[in-house]
């Protein structure tokens, strides 16, 4: 699956934030504002004023609206969520050439860190819908693992947040209990 490099940005800075909690042993990797600042530079985020306690926990109210657009499983519910974050965000498309590059910036430069992050988010994920269908957005089936991702393989079966992790380790522990039943009933 394609995505335009500018989409393509968003949808994974999106996925990433999502990511920065794991919802099953609550470690939040996004308390701080550096923490934030660290997300937003290793994002390639143009946001840059400083950022405040009250931007991380703004941030951290989208992650977890943003979470819900993986997990709610009925398209008009995550379609409503996603316009509710673009119209909460006052979303207005721009072309801009700022760093040289010409790309869309949805919001006016004087928006709050949440709207910025939010109308981004929102604009990312619902092109995936638009051009490939909610089913595209996924949680990890691993036992124990909750991460979230975009399933870009050509058929619709990736099933793990990283395959050569969680899938691997999945594996392991299904061949590892076969061999259990095969030597319980040999």
């Amino acid at each position: 699956m394609n995505f335009d490099a500018y989409t393509d940005l968003s949808v994974v800075t999106a996925v990433d934030l999502v990511n920065t909690l794991d919802v099953e042993t609550a470690q939040d990797m996004l308390t701080r504002p550096d923490q934030l600042a660290k997300f937003l530079d290793d994002h390639l985020d143009s946001y840059d004023r400083p950022l405040t306690p009250d931007d991380v926990s703004d941030i951290q109210g989208l992650r977890d609206r943003l979470r819900l657009a993986f997990t709610l499983g009925s398209i008009d519910t995550v379609v409503d969520l996603l316009n509710d974050l673009m119209a909460e965000s006052s979303a207005l498309p721009q072309l801009t050439d700022h760093d040289g590059v010409w790309h869309f910036h949805f919001t006016p430069p004087e928006s709050s860190l949440f709207a910025h992050m939010a109308a981004e988010a929102a604009m990312g994920l619902a092109s995936v819908i638009r051009d490939h269908g909610l089913e595209r957005l996924r949680v990890c089936a691993a036992t124990g693992c909750q991460r979230v991702f975009v399933d870009t393989s050509r058929n619709r079966s990736r099933r793990y947040c990283n395959p050569d992790i969680c899938g691997n380790r999945t594996n392991v522990a299904a061949f590892r209990a076969r061999q259990r039943a095969a030597g319980a009933s040999g």
